[in-house]
């Protein structure tokens, strides 16, 4: 089967413009989104400001290339004890009900949640942890009398305390991380100090934290275990495969809201039509991410971290029915993938479980049937429709503090676009500008204070765009 793929080679010398003295450039080509992302070829008037001169070292990945469970590993003999950080999120509930299905498996030691009282109650009362963290103390009070007659109270403790207290917990074995944004790095971070394996289903643990995080994690000698359903194929496919065989990694991806509108509309979508996915149901966000492909240029970022794998051989390929997860090309051009229903719950699954696969319920979890589905598609990705993807394999590239707020100016577009202040392709522009301004300040190995500096940076600068250049807001 040929895919026809643009290579990340071709957009390997991708350059972020400085086009700070003016937010258009009128002597220049623009993609859709009506900002200019060149080649080095290209004959630019514009001082270029190129991702590739200033490489910054390589951490270790968490898996480079295989997967292989040591000698010795710990088999637990009952249930394993989990903390969730983020229980009353998609991915908490999705990972308790995994808990309520699999209890000789699985038990619940410490939750951490934000603002959702109600719901946390009902938690608390279903799996009775030891130990809760709410967002703050007028909540944990609330809670408290949520919790009136309850036997056996657990321990409450409020604030960025209470969700690191949550990630450390002594008798936790993994930590299932599942908040957003970079709120989840601290907590991940106590996490690993305390040995702790990382069910890992926060992005920007890694793809702004990377350079942080995963020094820290070999130092500790800690599992990091992708909860996404992209990585958890990766991960699932390279289990075993001979030290030097991976050679190539292909994301999939449905396409989102807009796979099949013409370039050319774009200009015209509203946040209504952003928000009809043709496959998955998920937050607001995400569906916005994957309606402009941001979400798999970021993954190509988190599978370069996790995997160690040359951005040059991390592609990005359209499969519409959602089907196969991801795949791996091995060195004798095999090709190895995963395939299951869009279903959260496998890959979370396999994190809590891994090295071992656990019996599913055929009524809870239905059998892949291929006869029944029919046919698999696949089709190239269009770089002019989304130009996410040229963005993230050039931040990518220069490393270090520019992943993290390509994802951050992203989450901080997205949110302007879904509040009806920008246009959809304001979006591309926000996040492009951001990244070219913050080459004066790009930091190749950074702090983990310093990740955190320039999240809050990228997402201060991207809404001060929107004000200063009088962006167009979003069709209503």
């Amino acid at each position: 089967m040929s895919l026809n793929m643009l290579s990340p080679a071709e957009v390997k010398s991708i350059s972020f413009l400085d086009t700070s003295k003016s937010f258009h450039s009128h002597a220049l080509p623009k993609l859709p989104g009506g900002f200019s992302v060149k080649k080095k070829s290209s004959a630019l008037s514009l001082r270029r400001i190129q991702c590739s001169v200033q490489q910054s070292q390589q951490p270790p990945s968490a898996w480079p290339g295989t997967a292989i469970p040591e000698p010795g590993r710990k088999i637990w003999d009952g249930p394993k004890p989990i903390s969730i950080v983020g229980s009353t999120g998609s991915i908490g509930t999705q990972t308790l009900d995994i808990v309520s299905e699999n209890p000789d498996k699985f038990k619940v030691v410490a939750l951490a949640a934000g603002s959702n009282i109600a719901l946390l109650a009902d938690q608390i009362r279903t799996f009775k942890p030891q130990l809760v963290s709410v967002k703050n103390e007028s909540l944990a009070k609330e809670l408290k009398e949520a919790l009136a007659g309850l036997e056996v109270m657990p321990e409450i403790i409020p604030g960025e305390e209470g969700i690191v207290e949550v990630a450390r917990h002594p008798d936790a074995a993994t930590v299932v991380t599942g908040i957003v944004g970079c709120a989840g790095l601290k907590p991940t971070v106590a996490a690993i100090e305390a040995g702790k394996d990382i069910a890992l289903a926060n992005k920007e643990t890694l793809i702004a934290g990377g350079p942080f995080v995963l020094p820290l994690a070999h130092k500790h000698k800690v599992k990091i275990l992708p909860a996404d359903s992209e990585h958890s194929a990766i991960f699932q496919c390279i289990q075993g495969l001979p030290e030097g065989a991976l050679r190539r990694i292909i994301l999939t991806a449905s396409g989102g809201s807009f796979r099949d509108l013409p370039v050319e509309k774009l200009k015209d979508v509203k946040v209504a039509d952003a928000l009809k996915h043709p496959n998955w149901s998920m937050g607001k966000k995400i569906t916005v991410d994957s309606a402009t492909l941001f979400n798999k240029g970021l993954e190509v970022i988190e599978a370069h971290y996790l995997f160690g794998a040359d951005y040059d051989n991390i592609d990005i390929v359209i499969h519409p029915q959602s089907i196969i997860h991801s795949m791996i090309e091995t060195q004798d051009s095999s090709v190895l993938a995963q395939l299951g229903w869009p279903d959260m719950r496998l890959p979370i699954l396999y994190t809590m479980s891994w090295p071992d696969q656990v019996p599913c319920s055929e009524v809870t979890w239905p059998r892949l049937d291929l006869c029944k589905l029919g046919s698999l598609t696949f089709r190239a990705p269009d770089n002019v429709k989304y130009p996410s993807m040229n963005l993230a394999y050039a931040a990518g590239r220069a490393g270090g503090t520019m992943t993290g707020v390509l994802s951050a100016a992203n989450e901080k577009a997205v949110e302007l676009f879904i509040d009806e202040k920008i246009a959809y392709l304001d979006i591309f522009k926000i996040v492009e500008l951001t990244c070219a301004k913050h080459r004066e300040e790009l930091v190749t190995s950074p702090s983990l204070e310093e990740i955190i500096h320039y999240d809050l940076w990228a997402k201060d600068y991207a809404a001060s765009l929107q004000q200063a250049h009088g962006l167009s807001p979003a069709l209503v």
